[in-house]
């Protein structure tokens, strides 16, 4: 019982860099796992949205943050108006506002 000890004593204190590597191993999987399952997909997301912002012409229709929806009449540097309803109220937006822009169907 006590040559047990002993070799566990010893065995412990001579892998100083495997038990340093068996510490950061995993926390460098776990980052790596959670960059491609989070943080890449979101940022693929967010770069399609940033396009579609600065492709959106009058006319396409779009839906803010606040979820109202309506058709674009007029853009302006960072500024967006869109009208709203069958009464055409105009409403205008920071371009950061849009949610989504949907390209009208051409027939």
């Amino acid at each position: 019982m006590n040559m047990t000890n002993i070799v566990l004593t010893t065995g412990a204190a001579g892998g100083g860099i495997e038990s340093i590597l068996g510490l950061v191993l995993p926390l460098g999987l776990m980052f790596g796992l959670m960059y491609f399952l989070l943080i890449r997909p979101q940022r693929k997301k967010e770069k399609k949205l940033r396009e579609q912002i600065s492709a959106m012409v009058v006319g396409d229709n779009v839906v803010t943050i606040g979820g109202i929806v309506g058709r674009v009449v007029n853009i302006k540097d960072d500024e967006v108006t869109i009208s709203t309803s069958v009464a055409n109220t105009l409403v205008t937006f920071k371009k950061t506002a849009v949610n989504t822009v949907v390209k009208p169907v051409t027939e």
